[in-house]
This record gives structure tokens, sequence and C-alpha cells, in this order.
């Protein structure tokens, strides 16, 4: 016979204790350049997705491709050199 057993976390997912630390919300800005390219990179995948292919779309999506390479390439450079932004 197995027992069922609430899980704690799943009840309480949204505790003060459970907030993200200033850290945390220091790494995300610094990561939002990088989080937005890949935003504009999605939005260009489903526009391409929504019509009949076309030159235009293609074009997005390869800017797109190239800002959110571009961006996460600073970033890792920034992290290399151990810059905080």
């Amino acid at each position: 016979m197995s027992h069922i057993v609430t899980v704690q976390e799943a009840v309480t997912a949204f505790a003060d204790w459970m907030e993200p630390t200033d850290a945390e919300l220091d790494a995300i800005e610094r990561e939002m350049p990088a989080i937005l390219a890949d935003v504009d990179l999605v939005d260009a995948e489903i526009a391409a997705l929504e019509t009949r292919p076309a030159e235009l779309d293609a074009r997005r999506t390869r800017r797109a491709r190239r800002k959110a390479l571009a961006t996460r390439m600073v970033l890792a450079n920034r992290a290399g050199r151990g810059e905080a932004a």
C-alpha cells in the first residue's frame, strides 16, 4: 500500500521567504538585453511560421538570431572578465 503525501512547497509556493534575492534580481537585470533579444528572435520565428515564408521573414529571423548571439557573446565576455555589468 502506498501512502499519499502532500507537497508542502507546492502549497506555499508564494511564501514571502521565496522571493528573489537582490543578487538574483541584479543577475536578471544584467541579462535583460539577452532576454529581450531572445524574445525578438522568438517573435521573428513565430511571424515566419504564421505566414508563407518570404525573404523578408528570413532576413528578420537572421537579424534577430545575430542580435541574440551577439548579446550573449557580450554577456559571456563580461562574465569571463569578472565584470558585473
